[in-house]
């Protein structure tokens, strides 16, 4: 275990305290509680006074690291302790996190570099010292990593025509694991891709001779394959493997299509969005900016600029890195949208996109910054994820080679213990120049940056407050000439600069706010120079944030002709409610993003598993009744009614399918699925005995059933943003289907079961009131199926209720038509149950109960597009976001509108 800064190893203690501070470094960023590192350290010969011992080192690392001039957030936590650091100061870390980029990476030349860093870190066994069980597992686990990370290396070097200088590196490790047949492998392919074709031979028969000797086995079915091209001299093997197959695009093409096509999504979508907000109508509010004075950066060139120019500004840095600071409401994310738009306006070919994304998701000690953008962009541009189209994971290669300009909007409203986190990881992200514009308040970038971290490449420039006449023209802009309504406010701007109205009025938030509220010609603006009234600036701020919905949700005659969604009005009381809810909704979700797949989260875990599970559970019952009668449909009731009470409750949803139908050059695929589906049948027909046309009905079914998931594919282009309403259309599509398919195949089933089945089946002769051997088949399956739908709470829930209906199903035989009917029912329970695990059937749901309770509206989509259109809502991506954090603080406190 060593620390080094600037390459000089630091004094860490003797080693029991280097080995304290080693097992936090392997579990960094992760609690570690102080009974975990007794056992970790001293295994069983712990010292009488054991945690005080941990204590004192634990203090006494502190106080030498920091000495030597080493950043580090070691910090007690519920018992024990987290070291927060960046995973990538840690050798531990950085290996994982370059072997997992080499084996994503999809150029061969970068996949080696990657694996060559990685495996260059290691000195040696790791902690050998130490000698406790953790240590030894830890020693073991690493060591496979490291063998796993060389042969991967070593694969894809062969694949790159570096056979003879890695042919005795990999002679030398086939002789340390003389039984491993990937080491084998490499060897053979080297030896023949260097002309010695009777060596390679040799080696294998040596293998096999091995393997025969020592475990009684032949060599396996890769490696006899490999042996039969050597064999025949197969030309395909003297030369590395293309990368891309027969007739696809090659990976440089490809990228190029995906940035390309990224570019028209992120122009159309903020286009889009600008219009909403009337950015242009009429000109934003002039928003001036220059080089912030505050101790937050290194030395720069000064900047100055306004809204206009901040795109050309930035193209001029010398380092396209920028950290843009304003105080709540100063328009952050207005002038983050409008140099997003500019980048975009003259971007040539080969220019990098910019890409804007709210931060409030990110979480730098969990998720790698690079990983965190990839993971956001696939899901606002879900088409970056069609791998026929742009190939296996565009959006990270897009990031890792640089063909985007992370455009991060909000670090303030990121978690405050991670600001610190955050500005470092994202200064570490960037090294080398890489482009990156951040916005954050300034108070907590400066609060952050006091801790030691700064983005040292990055010119920081700061908002200033709103000139007086800007915000006169702004206010007055496109009004009638003869109209005198805000004259009177003028006039006493003008003469109070410095009072409560003018400072409250020196955001682009609050001008914006005070131009909606008196947009109505009968109202008065001159209320607001009314001193006794609002004597301070946040009174006039609080007025305007309360204003704000009753002026845009007043009731005014609507234009001839437009959609009854555009047309809707709506009450402002109603309106106030209801985005109240949302507003305390997201605040309790710790999130600024309203996602309409978590409205389910609004429900109460024990409520959710009432209002989800009990119909599917109704239905399972009188499947019940009519297969066996009162006694079954309790049992089939009971049983299924407590497993969707707990799986619905506390089971694991899956997020919303990002997919289409697709039916061209589906078929194989297809026909590969269904052909699962009818072998399926066919063991059902053979264990329970069924009849010919039975299991004909059954494969027609399952392989319809298994094959429909074909024909859903992950949009085909990604030059659409994803947004609430293309989501929520695709997880429907996606639901349906799979509801569906799974409906009709175990229906079918459930009903010849209990009614054509012969008696004596091949699970054993139908017993009566239980049969064993056909619950335990059942619960079996059932437990997958809960697995499906909700992991393994589902799992846990449904495997005993499938062992409760499997007992109970098919002791005796009914008539076909009932059969019929109780299956057409059971199926539907299992579809149901199916389709409520999904997001947009849970949504349905969740909006009809809380509409309800007069929370929600009951067309919540509708409110929620008509709030987005009157600029209550702004979108990003697929998540709604109040306008503006004030206004979602003012709406979550639940302040009264002010009229």
């Amino acid at each position: 275990m060593q620390v080094r800064v600037d390459g000089v190893v630091v004094d860490v203690g003797h080693p029991k305290q280097r080995a304290v501070l080693g097992v936090l470094v392997v579990e960094a960023n992760r609690r570690v509680t102080v009974d975990q590192l007794l056992d970790r350290v001293w295994g069983d010969q712990v010292p009488s006074r054991g945690r005080e011992t941990v204590y004192n080192y634990v203090s006494r690392l502190r106080t030498g690291l920091r000495a030597a001039g080493v950043e580090i957030r070691l910090e007690r936590h519920r018992g024990g302790y987290l070291l927060a650091i960046d995973d990538q100061t840690a050798d531990v870390h950085r290996f994982r996190a370059l072997a997992t980029q080499a084996r994503e990476a999809h150029d061969d030349q970068q996949a080696v570099e990657l694996f060559e860093q990685a495996l260059g870190l290691w000195r040696g066994q790791p902690m050998p010292e130490l000698d406790t069980p953790w240590a030894t597992s830890l020693r073991a686990m690493l060591d496979s990593e490291w063998l796993a990370a060389v042969l991967d290396h070593a694969d894809v070097a062969l694949r790159h025509g570096r056979h003879a200088e890695l042919l005795p590196r990999l002679s030398a490790r086939a002789s340390e694991h003389p039984l491993d047949e990937r080491a084998a492998g490499q060897v053979m392919i080297a030896l023949y891709r260097c002309g010695r074709q009777a060596d390679a031979l040799q080696h294998y028969e040596a293998l096999r001779h091995r393997l025969a000797d020592e475990l009684g086995a032949d060599p396996g079915a890769d490696i006899q394959f490999l042996h039969k091209q050597i064999l025949v001299a197969e030309a395909g093997l003297a030369l590395p493997r293309p990368l891309a197959s027969v007739g696809e695009p090659a990976p440089a093409v490809q990228l190029d299509r995906a940035a390309e096509e990224l570019a028209t999504a992120v122009k159309q979508q903020w286009t889009a969005e600008a219009e909403i907000r009337s950015l242009h109508r009429p000109a934003p509010v002039r928003v001036q900016w220059s080089s912030t004075e505050r101790l937050v950066t290194g030395e720069h060139e000064p900047l100055r600029g306004d809204i206009l120019d901040l795109a050309a500004k930035f193209r001029r840095l010398a380092t396209r890195q920028l950290v843009i600071l304003g105080e709540p409401g100063a328009g952050k994310t207005v002038l983050a949208t409008v140099l997003t738009l500019g980048l975009l306006a003259d971007r040539k070919p080969d220019d990098p996109t910019p890409v804007l994304l709210s931060l409030s998701s990110w979480n730098p000690h969990r998720e790698h910054l690079r990983s965190w953008l990839a993971r956001r962009m696939v899901e606002d541009y879900p088409g970056l994820g069609n791998r026929k189209a742009y190939g296996r994971n565009a959006a990270a290669r897009l990031v890792a080679e640089d063909r985007v300009i992370p455009v991060l909007d909000g670090l303030d409203e990121t978690a405050p213990s991670t600001h610190a986190a955050a500005i470092d990881a994202l200064d570490q992200a960037v090294a080398g120049g890489r482009p990156l514009v951040v916005t954050c308040r300034a108070a907590d970038y400066e609060d952050a940056v006091r801790h030691g971290v700064i983005l040292a490449g990055a010119a920081v420039v700061e908002i200033q407050p709103v000139e007086l006449d800007d915000a006169v023209t702004f206010l007055t802009a496109g009004r009638v000439p003869g109209h005198t309504r805000w004259d009177p406010v003028i006039a006493h701007l003008r003469q109070h600069r410095d009072g409560p109205l003018a400072r409250a009025l020196s955001t682009p938030l609050m001008v914006d706010l005070a131009r909606a509220t008196y947009r109505d010609p009968a109202s008065d603006p001159a209320e607001l120079i009314d001193s006794q009234r609002f004597g301070n600036r946040s009174v006039v701020e609080d007025h305007l944030l309360g204003a704000f919905l009753p002026a845009v949700y007043a009731r005014r005659p609507q234009p001839p002709g437009l959609p009854p969604a555009q047309a809707r009005s709506y009450d402002e009381d109603q309106a106030h409610r209801w985005l109240t809810f949302l507003g305390r909704h997201l605040r309790n979700l710790r999130t600024r993003d309203f996602a309409w797949w978590r409205l389910v989260d609004a429900i109460p875990p024990p409520v959710r598993g009432i209002v989800f599970g009990l119909p599917p559970a109704m239905l399972f019952a009188i499947a019940g009744l009519l297969a066996r009668g009162p006694a079954a449909a309790w049992a089939y009731g009971l049983s299924t009614a407590a497993a969707g009470f707990a799986a619905q409750s506390w089971g694991t949803r899956s997020a919303p399918s990002r997919v289409e139908f697709r039916f061209r050059g589906r078929a194989v695929e297809f026909l590969g699925r269904a052909t699962i589906g009818v072998a399926i049948s066919v063991v059902i027909g053979l264990l329970w005995s069924l009849s010919i046309w039975p299991v004909v009905i059954l494969a027609l079914a399952f392989g319809l059933g298994t094959g429909l998931p074909a024909w859903l594919e992950t949009p085909t282009k990604a030059d659409h943003a994803s947004s609430p309403a293309t989501t929520y259309a695709q997880d429907r599509v996606a639901t349906l289907v799979f509801g569906l398919s799974v409906a009709v195949s175990i229906g079918l089933f459930y009903a010849f079961a209990i009614s054509v089945s012969q008696p004596h089946s091949n699970l054993g002769a139908v017993a009566d009131p239980f049969h064993l051997n056909r619950a335990l088949s059942a619960a079996g399956v059932s437990a997958l199926f809960g697995w499906f739908v909700f992991r393994y709470v589902g799992a846990a829930c449904y495997g005993p209720a499938g062992f409760v209906i499997g007992g109970l199903a098919m002791a005796h035989h009914i008539s076909l038509g009932l059969g019929l009917a109780a299956g057409a029912l059971f199926g539907l329970a299992v579809g149901l149950t199916t389709a409520l695990s999904r997001s947009w059937a849970s949504y349905q749901v969740s909006r009809a109960w809380l509409a309800l309770g007069g929370r929600t509206p009951l067309r919540l989509d509708r409110f929620l597009q008509d709030a987005h259109r009157r600029g209550v809502l702004r979108l990003a991506g697929a998540h709604y976001q109040v306008r503006h954090t004030r206004l979602h603080d003012h709406l979550a406190d639940g302040r009264p509108l002010r009229r």
